[in-house]
């Protein structure tokens, strides 16, 4: 096949980035691309979902991805991975040799080693110049459940109706589950046998990138994660600072040791963000030295620099982003700016995965959680119209309805970047408005 028809096929089923972008996955496909890269590294504490994939679906995956390196007319197909995902890896060893054009790059074990740009860097020794897209230096990144669903997709067309979940913290049977898509943060912790304290509050998705959510919300295409952490745990206190207060406390504890700049993994690949001059300038009110506020563009919201690198306790991520974001609001474009060679030091500060964990106070949490197919079928499910990058699907269904798992719900706009949705169990359509469909099972 070719592009267009992959990328018609991959829009129709609704496949976007499940590593917790939602980029729709059509979108990145480019016969720009000389390397495709599949990325494996799960590098945030807690999370098991990406190597526990790869290690049963290991053919079905990288048939898929031999498949989109074949049709963008790539070269080379990298698999990035720790090797500490030993079964992962053993499962993809196993497989290499029915895939000339595959190969194993090793990631190290530290965090952000999923941050595409590092990832880029570590398996090809590319960097990509700041503010640019990765297809810039010839490479386009999956995530590896997104290549499992463009499978399902490519051989039966197939839309995307469930997400694998890792569910974990404090709760009694620490789990990676595969469920419906839209049913509630409080039906997984209950299949999770629910939680082992009473004062708990919820992130979606990974300790230094997920959001507090309540038990109300609905798992979406990108969900990676849920943690069931106490209340007044370290990581649920960052995502509490009011910002308000943070950029007081800048004012009054900044003392500009550098140390967030240092170990920031995007400076160290040369790219201009200089965390600690953002908090110099930001915390003195100056106006007329832009550079630091326009390096906000570059910053990949990994949350090293507030979540391990402040002895302070202070958040640069949190007022970079608030910053980013009133930037972009206002129109102010990402800068042009010139390339600078990746920094000399940049080895020697790593962060170790473990030594992150420990340093969050999550190692009494980094259970097993080994993978469960068990089906679920839930009461109904409400399933949001966004649940990726672009404009929102809209509904093909009315009120009344009857439908099947995989039935189309929500169509995507032909010319505008965006997905289908469809349903994720069957029933009857109780209601519909312009941000999500709710299905009732009969």
């Amino acid at each position: 096949m070719n592009i267009n028809e992959l990328k018609l096929i991959l829009k129709n089923s609704g496949v976007v980035g499940a590593g917790g972008a939602g980029f729709p996955c059509y979108a990145k496909l480019s016969d720009k691309a000389d390397i495709i890269l599949l990325n494996c590294a799960e590098c945030e504490p807690l999370l098991k979902l990406h190597r526990q994939v790869m290690q049963v679906y290991a053919n079905e995956i990288l048939e898929a991805f031999e498949t989109v390196r074949k049709t963008v007319g790539a070269k080379r197909a990298i698999i990035a991975i720790k090797p500490s995902y030993k079964k992962a890896v053993d499962a993809v060893k196993a497989l290499l040799k029915d895939f000339k054009n595959v190969e194993i790059g090793f990631l190290p074990e530290v965090y952000p080693a999923g941050d595409e740009v590092v990832t880029i860097y570590e398996t090809t020794g590319r960097v990509v110049p700041a503010g640019k897209l990765p297809i810039e230096v010839g490479v386009t990144v999956f995530n590896v459940e997104t290549i499992l669903n463009a499978y399902y997709a490519i051989k039966s067309g197939a839309g995307v109706t469930h997400k694998y979940i890792t569910v974990t913290g404090a709760v009694k049977n620490p789990i990676t589950l595969r469920v419906p898509l839209g049913i509630t943060v409080k039906e997984v912790i209950a299949l999770a046998g629910g939680a082992t304290i009473k004062d708990y509050a919820l992130i979606n998705g990974g300790p230094m990138t997920g959001s507090i959510v309540s038990e109300t919300d609905v798992i979406t295409k990108t969900s990676n994660a849920i943690l069931v952490l106490p209340a007044d745990q370290y990581v649920i206190k960052k995502r509490q600072n009011n910002p308000k207060v943070s950029l007081k406390r800048a004012m009054s504890a900044c003392c500009q040791c550098k140390m967030c700049t240092d170990l920031c993994p995007r400076n160290l690949l040369g790219h201009p963000i200089e965390p600690h001059k953002f908090m110099r300038n930001i915390s003195s009110g100056v106006a007329n030295d832009v550079e630091p506020y326009l390096g906000t563009f570059f910053c990949s919201g990994c949350g090293l620099c507030e979540m391990y690198s402040c002895f302070q306790g202070l958040n640069p991520r949190t007022l970079m982003g608030m910053v980013k974001g009133s930037l972009r609001k206002g129109g102010i474009p990402v800068p042009e700016v010139k390339e600078a060679p990746v920094k000399e030091e940049r080895g020697g500060r790593y962060i170790l995965k473990s030594r992150l964990t420990a340093r969050l106070g999550l190692t009494e949490y980094n259970h097993s959680a080994p993978l469960d197919e068990k089906e679920y079928n839930p009461k109904k499910v409400k399933l949001l119209l966004s649940q990726h990058i672009g404009k929102p699907a809209e509904a093909v269904v009315k009120m009344g309805d009857t439908v099947k798992v995989g039935d189309l719900l929500a169509a995507a706009d032909e010319n505008a970047l965006g997905v289908a949705i469809h349903s994720s169990i069957n029933g009857m359509v109780t209601e519909v408005t312009d941000k999500y469909i709710v299905v009732s099972a009969n």
